[in-house]
């Protein structure tokens, strides 16, 4: 269902590596690894953006006023609450500023979709898409290509915005999710996880059964349209 993407892509990982240390090899190792490269898998995690180690600026880099904020060993909870309602934030930084005021039993609103995540293994490796509120896309493919788009065009604007449309009707009838995030899904399954204030929401099953569930098919046509134009952005990048 989603489209193969062969071609090298415009963007690489030193994009990403710019906001990700990738310094604590140990804590890489407690983390879920669906990609031989480590740093794939390390990007990987950082899609579900609910781990701050993982944003942590590199050695010497200069600090933004989220990560000082974050990552301080005694945060404020009322400028935290302000990363996490500022809807000029980047949507992860907010998912990280909820996720540590849910940690602190603080009040926070239910179900702002802030992030889709969607996963389908393959046989020779997993393709896994996100997409953000802040029209930021991601996409890691089964031959460990990577696309960081954070400037899209009006197409994939469009696309994006029908799949927060279709996901945010999903998880107006579901509930968080109360246990650690799940490694990635085995084969024969698809997964979608839905990012939002106050946790993570997913959803997980065979096509087939997908299929079944009119707002969980939609979800994945939403999705696999998406993919589309991403994968023909960056062959029109080549």
């Amino acid at each position: 269902m989603f489209a193969i993407m062969k071609s090298n892509i415009f963007k690489y990982l030193a994009a990403l590596c710019a906001l990700l240390a990738l310094t604590s090899v140990s804590h890489a190792e407690d983390l879920p690894a669906p990609y031989h490269d480590l740093q794939n898998s390390m990007v990987y995690n950082a899609l579900f953006c609910d781990d701050a180690n993982l944003f942590k600026s590199k050695a010497g880099a200069p600090e933004a006023a989220w990560q000082k904020t974050l990552l301080a060993a005694k945060p404020d909870a009322a400028v935290v609450r302000a990363f996490a309602e500022d809807g000029k934030q980047g949507s992860c930084v907010r998912l990280l500023a909820y996720k540590w005021l849910r940690e602190h039993s603080q009040v926070v609103p239910p179900k702002v979709l802030l992030g889709v995540v969607i996963e389908v293994p393959l046989d020779d490796g997993l393709d896994t898409l996100a997409a953000y509120a802040d029209n930021n896309v991601r996409y890691i493919s089964h031959a460990e290509k990577l696309a960081l788009i954070d400037v899209p065009t009006p197409l994939l604007q469009d696309r994006a915005k029908a799949l927060f449309a279709s996901s945010n009707k999903l998880v107006s009838r579901i509930g968080p999710w109360s246990k650690p995030r799940l490694p990635a899904p085995a084969k024969g399954k698809v997964r979608m996880t839905f990012l939002a204030s106050d946790g993570l929401y997913f959803g997980e099953g065979s096509f087939a059964s997908i299929q079944k569930d009119a707002d969980a098919a939609q979800v994945i046509k939403d999705g696999t349209s998406l993919l589309q134009a991403v994968v023909q952005l960056s062959a029109a990048a080549k």
